[in-house]
């Protein structure tokens, strides 16, 4: 493993002990936008971090393409990231690249957009995030136009490679030219957090406590 390598792994590893609402004080913090709206685990306890791995839907031309048989190529450890343009009307994600991407290990798939045959990724454990879920196939309706783009989910841009996490609150992405900076506000935000738990633990009045650890600077717009 090269350096390189080394360190992206290393920034997974760092984004994924914060829950999602740490990350997204420390994107407002540096003016990132970063938070994906309204895209939901289909179950409470699936946590998901990796590597964005993206894919561009539009609608279906004449005649129609393929929905994508994509899944062989996506790396281990990835986040599969699905752009379908927050259509709720067709699917592109069910139980068969649920059981594939569980089996080649990969991180978990958001999708801007609707899922089906939600049952089996609880079953599995295998974490999908999407606006909702609904049974109609996205087959003649939408196909893929470009794997390996920026994409569009929930108002965030996702570019190939930045940090995806997601938890019960939802989905955030890290740009992968901002993540040191991102991440360094994260622990500093957690570790404040902390000092003030512990300090109301032991008997010190809240505001007291965010007033020492600077509770209210936490998020104060700084450039990234």
């Amino acid at each position: 493993m090269d350096a390189k390598t080394e360190t992206t792994d290393l920034n997974v590893a760092r984004a994924a002990r914060f829950d999602t609402a740490t990350l997204s004080d420390a994107l407002d913090k540096l003016g990132i936008a970063g938070q994906c709206y309204r895209v939901k685990p289909r179950d409470n306890s699936f946590r998901m971090a990796g590597r964005a791995w993206t894919l561009l839907y539009g609608p279906a031309g004449s005649p129609p393409g393929t929905v994508g048989d994509y899944i062989d190529d996506v790396p281990p450890g990835s986040v599969i990231v699905l752009d379908n343009g927050g259509r709720e009307n067709a699917t592109v994600w069910g139980d068969i690249l649920t059981e594939i991407a569980h089996r080649r290990g990969i991180a978990g798939t958001v999708i801007d957009g609707v899922c089906r045959d939600t049952y089996l990724c609880r079953e599995l454990g295998y974490a999908v995030f999407s606006k909702d879920h609904w049974m109609r196939t996205g087959k003649d309706r939408v196909q893929v136009e470009a794997t390996g783009v920026p994409v569009n989910i929930g108002d965030a841009r996702v570019a190939p490679g930045d940090i995806v996490i997601g938890d019960s609150d939802g989905v955030i992405v890290i740009p992968k030219e901002h993540e040191d900076k991102v991440l360094q506000a994260a622990e500093a935000i957690d570790a404040a957090e902390s000092h003030i738990r512990e300090a109301v633990r032991g008997g010190m009045r809240l505001d007291e406590a965010r007033r020492q650890f600077k509770y209210h600077q936490l998020q104060t717009r700084q450039d990234a």
